[in-house]
């Protein structure tokens, strides 16, 4: 809008007077979050730094500050662990309230303390005990402080409470057990007769019902309330006089109000007034709102303004390691923000979060559900009781909230239920999560085929509250192609929330800093503990992109035309956008790195870009959920170009998705490298003037390729390499002891050599899986290997059993190479992270570098680095292994070869010491036509058909498969 518009309902305070409204001020006591603290005295009764009188930074956990000791909330698993940490801690400052305030109503705010809370104000108590940690409390302190001079607090702090079910439902837990003041304290003063709090419904229709909850008032005041930006022409209302009751109801229409949802998160400001028999304002409420309906409709769906919900969501820790729990505005913007660069649309978390983070919910759109604490234990009623309201009334008003949660994994008490309904007047639904309860099955960490009568093949609405577990290298992205097909297939499918948004590794301040997440139990994240992104980032973002490119692949009939899906819930295709981008990408034979380097992955990978062209894609007008046709205008030279980019932007002008394809299949793009572009290029591997014949030279155990430029050995015995030299300076490549078959057996039955137009030529042929190897020196030092594998029935005979695995899981021929001689990689193909069977979206065709790292991914002491340099990368163009002693460059002349780059370390924290990844090939260097998949949270045979392992058949009359490579060892 051009301008802001009020709407006010009291007309008639447009007179010749103006009165100046009383708002409520606030006065922090500490500072603000992670990063703005106040010091305060401190002393904790046991571990470390004990019982002395010291200084500590409010707000923040005592922990991380250097007191007390360290626990994590799984304890009661480890042998001889009666008890977890159970310091005390007691806080004291002084502070002044100005003179002002004598006569108003005040009082003493906590917005979240671990977590049995005791607090006194000049020597005397301010009320009882408040226990429960993650939510905000008050005492009314009016009497007890000295107006206009100095006053003492003291905050008495159990980390372990009293209360049994508190304990059982906040610690003993799957996350890390804090103690102390860990969010803000603040005073509030507000006039005697003030209003205590709103409680808002905002319909998507324009109408608005306020509760407006007073204290004091006599029944001779009156309110009145104001929308911005709504115009004032829109509607007309007369002041509402109030009762002596304490709750007071205003209604109001209003036409023509956007509304709210994820993708367009419109929020207004409602400011309600109360006013005294003159008309003065006696005291102001305001809040943000948003017009919109939340309707959960049983055996149907959940619908927000008329619209079927499908929930792409993840569960997230308020949790920093620098913080632990103490966190602040900033971070709750980063995580919204990277959260929703995911194409998700909801969140949910196992308590309360920072209202921070609610409020950049609101305002940048993610759906919300709000959780009473509860692992897998539930509080007590009259617990329950107070902490529902205590959660609720500070809650309720946030329009990003669709559902309310009663605990977690039976940690529900369910006399608390109702109570949801008593403080919300909109009514939300409540689930449990993993329970099939009111209509709305939440079953965790569901199997593709989940299950009978239920989920696919039920009649109630599903709703996974916590699925594709993310430990480690696992879950998240990887299977979640296949989940998502089979649910998003089904009616009655109301979306999914993974497990988990970032690794809980929280700096130890008892071990130098170092970074610790309990060994397996909170490596669980998507991110880094310092939202380092994982390859299944960018997956997520593939898979959940609501702008959706259909398959393609690109040949010499492309024109340009290609199917797109509109897979938001309320934006038409039409207001979005989509840029493409022809990617020219050089290889060393004609001078890698041509073009702007940009860094990717936070920095710790690069790419060469060079644009041969670019322009806009014409979008469809498509409704969601519809498909049809957006169309490119292919420039002139777009065969010339290598890849294909098309970046799509939402209607907010955010990219949303980066897709890439190839222009030209493995063997055409290697075949135009080999004719030079530039006159420093490496020769081609045709004879040139300098490059003498190759030699075939033969001993009793060894058959030598020779060139003017490489050397090359090979077994008698196995035809495997045995030694590779570079001829002008005699170093050694030592990429030998291969091609071993990998998945597959193959017995050499036959070798011979022989020289061929100036090649030395080494022929192997095999019984078994492989037919033959045909090795190619060129007198210019390219060393080519031709494989035919998997083309006779019968293997050529002279096998009792099998020659594949009957369940393939990796497929293709390894070498070995040293780890210790490798410092880096350039490559084109997908990228920059390495891929999983299935979790191949969201790896990008470019020409990328990354630097030698033995990153475990999810466990380090200090900040990860992604992308993991060792693993399985896809669909290879040519690689350069870098090396000060013993780098090469190996070229692929088929498409679709998984290049495997050594084997990723363990995690050593790892449950039970089982792996967390699928076995790796023998050797460290793998040219693959088939890769595992990795797990999530259950077997692969529980996993969709994309996970599943590979099975070979071979008829009569089959070519089978190549294996076409070329080595530049010079």
């Amino acid at each position: 809008m051009s301008r802001k518009h009020f709407l006010g309902i009291l007309l008639f305070l447009l007179t010749t007077w103006v009165v100046q409204a009383q708002e409520t001020e606030r006065q922090y006591l500490s500072g603000t979050g992670l990063g703005n603290t106040v010091t305060w005295q401190f002393r904790v009764s046991e571990g470390r730094n004990s019982g002395r009188w010291s200084k500590i930074e409010v707000p923040s956990q005592w922990e991380l500050q250097g007191f007390g000791e360290y626990t994590y909330g799984r304890w009661y698993k480890k042998p001889g662990v009666k008890n977890p940490s159970m310091e005390e801690g007691t806080y004291k400052r002084s502070f002044r309230v100005p003179r002002n305030w004598q006569g108003q109503n005040i009082r003493l705010w906590f917005d979240g303390v671990m977590t049995d809370t005791e607090v006194l104000v000049n020597g005397q108590s301010a009320g009882p005990v408040h226990q429960g940690g993650f939510y905000r409390f008050s005492y009314d302190v009016t009497e007890l402080l000295k107006y206009g001079s100095s006053n003492q607090i003291e905050v008495r702090v159990k980390k372990h409470s009293d209360n049994r079910t508190v304990n059982a439902a906040e610690r003993k837990a799957d996350w890390w057990l804090f103690g102390g003041i860990y969010r803000p304290v603040w005073l509030e003063a507000k006039p005697a007769t003030h209003i205590e709090r709103l409680a808002v419904d905002a319909q998507a229709d324009g109408e608005l019902k306020v509760e407006v909850h007073l204290q004091g008032a006599t029944g001779e005041e009156s309110l009145s309330m104001e929308v911005a930006p709504i115009s004032a022409k829109d509607a007309e209302h007369r002041p509402v006089k109030v009762t002596k009751e304490p709750v007071q109801l205003l209604t109001a229409h209003f036409d023509g109000i956007s509304q709210w949802t994820p993708e367009s998160p419109v929020l207004y400001r409602l400011t309600v007034s109360l006013l005294g028999k003159e008309g003065n304002v006696i005291h102001s409420m305001d809040t943000r709102i948003g017009f919109r309906t939340i309707d959960f409709r049983p055996r149907d769906g959940l619908y927000l303004n008329g619209t079927k919900l499908v929930m792409k969501g993840i569960n997230r820790h308020s949790f920093h390691p620098d913080g632990g729990r103490t966190t602040n505005k900033e971070l709750s913007i980063q995580d919204v923000k990277l959260i929703k660069e995911m194409n998700m649309n909801a969140v949910r978390s196992h308590y309360p979060p920072d209202e921070h983070f609610l409020d950049a919910c609101d305002s940048l759109g993610l759906l919300y559900i709000d959780e009473l604490a509860g692992w897998q234990n539930a509080y007590d009623t009259p617990t329950g009781t107070r902490l529902v309201r205590e959660m609720l009334t500070r809650d309720v008003n946030h329009p990003c909230i669709v559902l309310w949660s009663n605990g977690n994994e039976g940690g529900w008490n369910t006399a608390v239920d109702s109570l949801f309904r008593t403080y919300d007047p909109q009514k939300r639904h409540v689930i449990h999560p993993w329970a099939d309860f009111d209509e709305l099955d939440t079953h965790h960490y569901p199997a593709y085929l989940t299950g009978v009568a239920r989920f696919t093949n039920g009649y109630k609405v599903f709703m996974p509250a916590e699925f594709m577990h993310g430990q480690y290298d696992q879950g998240h992205g990887a299977g979640l192609e296949d989940f998502w097909a089979r649910y998003t297939a089904h009616p009655l499918f109301a979306g999914g929330f993974m497990w988990a948004y970032s690794d809980e590794a929280v700096r130890r301040s008892d071990r130098g800093g170092a970074l610790d997440s309990e060994d397996y139990n909170a490596p669980d994240g998507i991110l880094g503990p310092f939202r380092e992104k994982e390859g299944s980032y960018y997956s997520v973002r593939e898979v959940w992109s609501p702008i959706h490119i259909e398959p393609l692949m690109i040949t010499p009939s492309f024109r340009g035309d290609f199917r797109v899906s509109n897979r938001y819930l309320f934006t038409n295709l039409g207001a979005c956008s989509m840029r493409w981008r022809v990617l020219h990408c050089t290889s060393p034979l004609n001078g890698d790195g041509e073009g702007e380097v940009v860094t990717v992955a936070d920095g710790s990978a690069r790419a060469w870009r060079q644009v041969l062209d670019s322009g806009m894609v014409q979008l469809p007008s498509l409704v969601p959920g519809e498909t049809g046709f957006a169309r490119m205008n292919l420039p002139d030279n777009f065969f010339n170009g290598d890849i294909l980019e098309l970046e799509a932007y939402g209607a907010d002008g955010e990219s949303v998705c980066t897709r890439t394809f190839p222009i030209h299949y493995a063997k055409d793009y290697l075949k135009g490298e080999l004719q030079p572009k530039r006159a420093d290029a490496h020769p081609s591997g045709s004879q040139s003037a300098a490059a003498s014949n190759c030699r075939v030279e033969e001993t009793d155990t060894l058959i030598t390729l020779r060139s003017s430029a490489v050397t090359v050995s090979f077994r008698k015995s196995d035809a495997t390499i045995t030694s590779v030299t570079r001829n002008a300076d005699g170093r050694i490549i030592p990429l030998k002891d291969g091609p071993v078959a990998v998945g597959m057996k193959m017995v050499l039955a036959d070798l011979s050599a022989r020289t061929e137009n100036g090649d030395a030529v080494l022929c192997a042929r095999y019984r078994g899986a492989a037919d033959s190897i045909v090795w190619r020196l060129t007198p210019d030092g390219l060393l080519s290997m031709d494989a035919v594998l998997l083309n006779r029935a019968s293997g050529g005979g002279g096998f009792d059993d099998a020659f594949t695995d009957t369940e393939v899981l990796n497929l293709g021929l390894t070498f070995s190479y040293p780890e210790s001689e490798c410092s880096g990689m350039r490559w084109m193909g997908r990228g920059p992270y390495r891929v999983w069977k299935n979790r191949i979206p969201g790896a990008n065709y470019g020409v990328w570098q990354k630097d030698y790292n033995n990153t475990i991914t999810g466990e380090s002491t200090e900040r990860l680095v992604y992308p993991e340099f060792k693993g399985y990368h896809a669909n290879l163009y040519w690689a350069t292994l870098q090396s000060s002693t013993a780098p090469f460059t190996v070229y692929a002349a088929s498409d679709g070869i998984f290049l495997r780059v050594f084997t990723p370390e363990e995690p050593h924290g790892r449950q039970d010491g089982l792996n967390t990844m699928p076995d790796f090939p023998a050797g460290d260097i793998s040219f693959l036509l088939d890769i595992p998949a990795i797990r999530c949270f259950k077997p692969i045979s529980q996993h969709g058909p994309q996970s599943q392992p590979g099975i070979i058949r071979i008829k009569k009359g089959d070519e089978g498969l190549r294996l076409n490579l070329m080595f530049d060892f010079r």
